[in-house]
């Protein structure tokens, strides 16, 4: 059960998003300011609207890169956890799950995968993470899964093959930056807006 005090947070959160205009700066302090449980929660009580309205106001606002779901002080092939809220009908509780690869100089990306309930079902949900330089934006990537993966992960599967098809095929996700631990993404299957949306939270 959410603590009172992220039942606050997120109360503080959701009064910030109904503003209008939506004030970046105030949203990016608030979570700042918040413990990481009290993030995870005021993040997993956005609904739909709220999500959609803070992506759009988040655009061209905090430039985003690999390094932020990543940093640089973790080693690699270290898994490192996004709490995360989905705007889908059911299970809209998940988690990404990143790792910079091994020889990571040489692949300026990351390898990831969904932890969700139904991952027995649709499969992991492999993806790839990469810049998008030109927006400053990160690209997660389910048409290119990993050709590695650190041992307590589960087997790489494609994206394309069974019930995996319809929840990941063809799949590219667009993360952008809303505080230092917090990112907003928007779903895009063969280059058309879903409007779906998800909002994360990395582990402190």
């Amino acid at each position: 059960m959410p603590s009172s005090e992220g039942e606050t947070a997120a109360s503080e959160l959701r009064g910030q998003l109904r503003e209008r205009p939506l004030k970046p700066n105030a949203i990016a302090e608030l979570l700042d300011g918040l413990s990481h449980e009290q993030r995870v929660t005021a993040c997993r009580l956005l609904g739909r609207s709220e999500q959609r309205n803070l992506y759009e106001a988040v655009e061209a606002f905090k430039p985003l890169s690999i390094e932020d779901l990543v940093p640089r002080s973790v080693a690699d092939f270290t898994t490192v956890r996004h709490f995360g809220k989905n705007t889908l009908p059911a299970f809209t509780h998940f988690e990404k799950r990143f790792c910079r690869p091994r020889q990571a100089a040489e692949k300026p990306e990351l390898y990831g995968f969904n932890f969700q309930t139904m991952a027995p079902v649709t499969g992991p949900g492999y993806f790839v993470a990469r810049d998008d330089s030109d927006r400053r934006e990160v690209l997660v990537d389910y048409c290119c899964v990993p050709d590695e993966h650190p041992a307590d992960w589960p087997p790489i599967r494609s994206n394309e093959k069974g019930l995996a098809r319809f929840v990941y095929g063809f799949m590219v996700d667009t993360l952008r930056g809303v505080s230092q631990h917090v990112t907003i993404g928007s779903a895009a299957r063969r280059g058309k807006d879903l409007g779906s949306w998800f909002v994360l939270c990395r582990e402190a």
